[in-house]
């Protein structure tokens, strides 16, 4: 599903224009993201948690030449799906 497709299923099960469960996806969306890139914690009961988490720097491999390649740490979104999303995917 996309998001076009997310808000076309809000506007026809709330009575919306398309435009107006468009506003609310991105608005949705937007506030997600700019929850987690300021560090914090964003959590919703029944469907998941998002947060940051920090990757340690570490050594890897290029494939081509086998030459060792320093890889910086780095801070990476991370979902975490709550018991009832679990459920409902699980049956």
């Amino acid at each position: 599903m996309t998001k076009k497709e997310l808000a076309k299923k809000i506007a026809e099960e709330q009575v919306l224009t398309q435009k107006q469960a468009t506003a609310i996806v991105d608005s949705v969306f937007d506030s997600i993201v700019a929850a987690v890139a300021a560090g914090e914690k964003v959590s919703v009961p029944g469907f998941g948690t998002f947060e940051s988490k920090t990757r340690a720097a570490r050594t890897g491999r290029n494939p081509r030449t086998k030459e060792a390649v320093e890889i910086p740490a780095t801070t990476v979104p991370s979902f975490k799906a709550g018991k009832a999303f679990k459920e409902a995917v699980n049956g």
